[in-house]
């Protein structure tokens, strides 16, 4: 490959959202497994990868989680180089919590609705209008909108994080407004909420869903706070990604519905192989759309790119990064007691 093509890829990643080399031979199967192995020890780099990810993601990170577990995970390692396999908020929240470090993101247009919808200048606006309110962010959200909150929270911690806020002061919680609905209900915190919402948790229908429930009696339906209220009063149980997969791993029942992205299912058939997994149907029987597209877009190729020529890589200005710095370590101060 000749450093012209090289320079070509790089200069088309702000367009491509990744290094598309194609006359470039990259390795296939267990070559391409072992491939991305030996590069991570070569440059000493940590692959973190979230539960919506491709299976195959899964099984070769060094550390799966959900957003908290892996903010911890980023926050902790000693590695030089962060290969971010989730969101590009997520690996934006890494660089935030390691300055020094280089993040990397095996494809920058792997986004998130939910971040997409809420701005900094719009939580601004809100604070303006309720300027005694504290702003509790969800973590699927930009730099510049954590920078604009006052503490954020993962579905994991929610709950105890808004039961911590003084309960004299009022609360925005952008930019899920079923999480925030959920947690308003949950704690009796009153809320005023970020009109945001997630595509994948949106698409449930509570209509197919009660008939699969109809069809499988033995079943339960499991939840993420993210659906929509009319499927979570339907669920037997609501809970955060890792808590699903807890959940579902220790129960007593051996069949279960999940509403919320599949990816999931990768992790929980591998720890419970012997029960029955299924997926939550969503109202357009035309599509697939309990997967999340952003997260499927980083793929085993994408990754071996992304460690081979260290990019694309996130970059954060600095005085953005101390802002949006403050609310996540106050999240991660408030969270130690949780697992």
């Amino acid at each position: 490959m000749s450093t012209e093509t090289l320079e070509r890829a790089k200069s088309a990643i702000p367009v491509k959202g990744y290094l598309d080399i194609k006359d470039l031979i990259i390795p296939e199967g267990e070559e391409l497994v072992k491939a991305i192995l030996k590069l991570k020890e070569e440059k000493n780099a940590v692959i973190l990868a979230h539960y919506y990810q491709p299976g195959e993601i899964q099984d070769i990170a060094d550390f799966l989680g959900d957003s908290l577990q892996l903010a911890r995970q980023a926050k902790d390692t000693d590695a030089d180089m962060i290969v971010f396999c989730g969101v590009h908020f997520m690996a934006e929240a890494a660089k935030i919590l390691n300055p020094t470090k280089k993040v990397v993101l095996p494809d920058t247009m792997a986004g998130c609705s939910l971040a997409d919808g809420c701005s900094g200048e719009g939580l601004r606006k809100m604070r303006e209008q309720h300027p005694n309110a504290l702003i509790a962010t969800y973590i699927n959200c930009n730099a510049e909108t954590k920078a604009e909150s006052d503490i954020i929270v993962t579905s994991s911690n929610a709950e105890t994080v808004i039961e911590a806020l003084p309960k004299d002061r009022p609360i925005i919680f952008a930019p899920d407004k079923n999480l925030g609905r959920y947690l308003s209900q949950k704690t009796g915190r009153d809320m005023i909420l970020w009109d945001g919402s997630c595509i994948v948790h949106e698409a449930f229908s509570m209509e197919r869903i009660a008939q699969q429930l109809a069809d499988n009696p033995d079943a339960k339906l499991i939840a993420h706070p993210e659906s929509e209220e009319a499927v979570l009063k339907l669920a037997h149980f609501i809970g955060s990604t890792s808590a699903l997969l807890n959940f579902v791993e220790q129960d007593d029942s051996q069949k279960f519905i999940i509403a919320t992205e599949e990816g999931i299912l990768h992790e929980m058939r591998k720890r419970a192989p012997h029960k029955e997994l299924i997926p939550a149907l969503v109202f357009d029987e035309s599509c697939n759309c309990s997967e999340c597209f952003y997260m499927k877009r980083n793929t085993m190729q994408k990754l071996y790119l992304c460690m081979k020529y260290e990019l694309p890589e996130i970059l954060i200005d600095e005085e953005l990064r101390l802002r949006a710095l403050k609310p996540i370590e106050a999240m991660l101060d408030l969270s130690k007691s949780i697992k």
